[in-house]
């Protein structure tokens, strides 16, 4: 087996070269309704990319996979980002390769969101589908739709394959 990926926590900075993570901690809000809601403002931003593109909303409902998992494909979105948010507070996983031509294995990179984390992926960055830790997570997910086609696969050679791991148990 190739050598696995480790996992790190996912961060704003340790992200930051792969798009935003969606998070209410440590950020500015301010008050609207009349005081009864902490707005939290612009915690991400929508890039639909080319004249032709508008952000569109959707949900995804995930199943749980097998760990360890085996990452030889990846997609990408070149035309716009590409923002998931989980609905029920339970943890994902996220893996990233930053843009290229093709995805650099070497460069692969897993974080695991705590259940109250999104993240938001940069155009063009590489990353693994959704990667669901239980069956039936939901996710909004916020993206591009248009004319253009908006997603790439990249499958890697076989040697180049890794291995993500199962992640630890919640503490």
């Amino acid at each position: 087996m190739t050598p696995l990926l480790p996992i790190e926590a996912l961060t704003a900075d340790a992200f930051a070269p792969f798009g935003e993570v969606i998070e209410c901690r440590d950020r500015a809000f301010f008050m609207i309704n009349a005081g009864s809601t902490r707005r939290y403002h612009r915690l991400a931003d929508v890039d639909t990319g080319p004249a032709d593109g508008w952000p569109i909303i959707s949900l995804f409902r995930a199943s749980a996979l097998d760990y360890p998992l085996r990452i030889a494909l990846l997609e990408r979105h070149p035309h716009g980002s590409q923002a998931f948010m989980p609905l029920r507070g339970q943890r994902f996983l996220v893996v990233v390769a930053p843009p290229a031509d093709s995805p650099d294995p070497r460069r692969l990179r897993a974080f695991l969101s705590d259940g109250c984390q999104g993240v938001n992926y940069a155009r063009g960055v590489w990353h693994h589908a959704l990667l669901a830790l239980n069956d039936g997570d939901d996710f909004l997910v916020v993206d591009r739709a248009g004319q253009l086609p908006n997603c790439d696969e990249h499958r890697l050679p076989e040697d180049q394959v890794r291995w993500l791991p199962a992640p630890a148990l919640e503490p």
